[in-house]
């Protein structure tokens, strides 16, 4: 293939795309699918207007779905980037940053039960994710 080497900045939207897809299966998928397949549960059970289930699923759902709705912010960013020819080590720094809070976030959010603490603390990475889009995008944009 081309000698293009791909930024850092469009992996981590890759890696980003990937933890997505790994919240996905390895928590929400394997609930449903475990209880689907020992017999507590048929598929038509798992209703998107009725979240039931243990409180740990419970919270897998809105972290899979926190993820949905902040990867496309980002993949935006990223097209953007490329648009505008834009690429820095700064830049890349900061989609570190936004992988690492985005796991953080997500990993509290399923493993840890709703204690002011504990949303304290994903709240904290959701914001550094916020600051680092807003950086990223003021990056971009100074490059175009």
């Amino acid at each position: 293939m081309g000698g293009y080497a791909m930024a850092f900045h469009v992996w981590v939207l890759l890696l980003f795309a990937g933890w997505t897809l790994a919240v996905l299966t390895a928590s929400v998928g394997v609930y449903r699918w475990s209880h689907i397949l020992t017999g507590r549960k048929q598929v038509r059970d798992f209703r998107a207007d009725r979240i039931e289930g243990a409180d740990w699923y419970r919270r897998a759902m809105r972290a899979h779905a926190n993820c949905v709705e902040n990867l496309p912010i980002y993949g935006a960013i990223v097209v953007a980037a490329l648009a505008a020819q834009a690429g820095s080590p700064r830049l890349d720094e900061l989609a570190a940053v936004i992988l690492a809070a985005r796991i953080a976030q997500s990993l509290i959010h399923i493993a840890f039960t709703e204690t002011n603490a504990a949303v304290a603390a994903r709240f904290t990475f959701y914001t550094v994710q916020l600051v680092c889009f807003f950086w990223m995008g003021i990056l971009v944009a100074g490059a175009a």
